[in-house]
């Protein structure tokens, strides 16, 4: 299954937030938990996700982050 099969975005579901797939549980607090220090089986646990629930979280992260653009401010 890849990142897509697991990933929703539906303005139906959370304001069109991307969640995973047959939850409610948001991107969002996947990757939050995970830069919080819990540990893959924690955040599994937590939000009864499979680890592959968890690497398609990382992985719609990393392609949003990799779209953004970052324009330099001049100095002051």
């Amino acid at each position: 299954m890849s990142t897509l099969d697991r990933i929703v975005i539906d303005p139906a579901i959370c304001h069109g937030r991307p969640v995973i797939r047959g939850t409610r549980v948001p991107v969002a607090i996947v990757v939050g938990s995970l830069a919080g220090g819990m540990s893959f089986e924690e955040v599994a646990h937590e939000y009864d996700l499979t680890a592959d629930d968890i690497r398609a979280a990382l992985g719609v992260a990393q392609e949003r982050l990799s779209e953004e653009s970052f324009h330099a401010l001049p100095a002051a």
